[in-house]
């Protein structure tokens, strides 16, 4: 089975129910284990906020945001494409305290993030875009 499913929103956070209506289309049919489509759906809206938070906070609400899910026999991949500036994703996540100790600082989603994803990144595509990589096995 292979589904491929994509859609373009705005640096926009109240664009956030329209891309988790969007990516419901993932789970059908349904994934069995619940916890593991819950951990996909948190996965792509960590991985959304942080792109408009982040990576678009200084650049126009009109900026686009693209995201792309496959779902694949054994995992589903999203990849979230954006505008933003250069990122060090592991550096971060060197950077930022273990999640039992970080209360209230920033980070939290992307340790969250690398946690629950069975692949994580966040590199500079061939376009001048940066695309954030999710893959997470089923």
């Amino acid at each position: 089975m292979k589904k491929k499913i994509y859609l373009k929103v705005n640096t926009d956070l109240t664009a956030s129910p329209q891309v988790l209506f969007w990516f419901e289309q993932m789970n059908q049919p349904p994934i069995p284990d619940k916890k593991i489509w819950w951990q996909c759906q948190t996965l792509m809206m960590e991985g959304f906020t942080n792109i408009v938070e982040h990576a678009h906070k200084n650049l126009p609400i009109e900026t686009p945001i693209e995201i792309e899910a496959v779902r694949l026999d054994q995992y589903i991949e999203i990849r979230i494409f954006s505008h933003g500036e250069p990122f060090d994703l592991e550096q971060q996540l060197q950077q930022t305290s273990e999640f039992e100790q970080n209360d209230g600082e920033r980070g939290r989603g992307l340790k969250i993030m690398s946690i629950i994803a069975d692949k994580l990144s966040y590199e500079p595509t061939v376009d001048n875009r940066y695309c954030l990589f999710i893959s997470k096995c089923y």
